[in-house]
């Protein structure tokens, strides 16, 4: 890998993660910023640790130090959810591109819900949670944050 794309990782920073998700694993994306245009998605497929929770990462820290599990930060969040489980008419339908590949649209949601959380709001800092049946019941009003386990 390029050394411009190499981040430097403050050990306090994985020394977080590794005290506060155990049985997580860490994925670090490098990429270069002013390459912006040809950055490609993410994805991910996993056997989630509570299978009734949906959770989306959402700790904050834009200092590359660990995460300060105590302060207010400020965001400008839209929380996207889906679920296999949804039934028919359940949330907004999504139009995806027609060149698409069939292989990648079939591990992509057909409808969501979400919440925005706008620009000059602050939460506590943390990820945001829902319970699968209050999803499924189109509750968004039931959207937590949570911290981790402190030690």
């Amino acid at each position: 890998m390029p050394p411009h794309r190499r981040p430097n990782l403050d050990p306090d920073l994985l020394r977080f993660y590794a005290d506060h998700f155990p049985d997580h694993t860490i994925a670090v994306c490098c990429f270069d910023n002013a390459d912006a245009q040809r950055a490609k998605p993410l994805l991910l497929w996993y056997a989630p640790l509570d299978p009734d929770r949906l959770t989306v990462p959402a700790l904050d820290s834009h200092t590359g130090a660990a995460p300060d599990l105590d302060s207010a930060v400020p965001v400008d969040h839209w929380v996207l959810l889906s679920t296999d489980q949804a039934p028919s008419g359940w949330g907004a339908p999504i139009d995806y591109p027609r060149d698409m590949r069939h292989r990648l649209r079939a591990f992509l949601p057909t409808a969501v819900m979400g919440r925005h959380y706008g620009r000059g709001q602050t939460l506590p800092n943390g990820d945001f949670t829902i319970h699968h049946r209050e999803l499924l019941a189109g509750d968004l009003d039931r959207i937590e944050r949570l911290q981790p386990n402190r030690r």
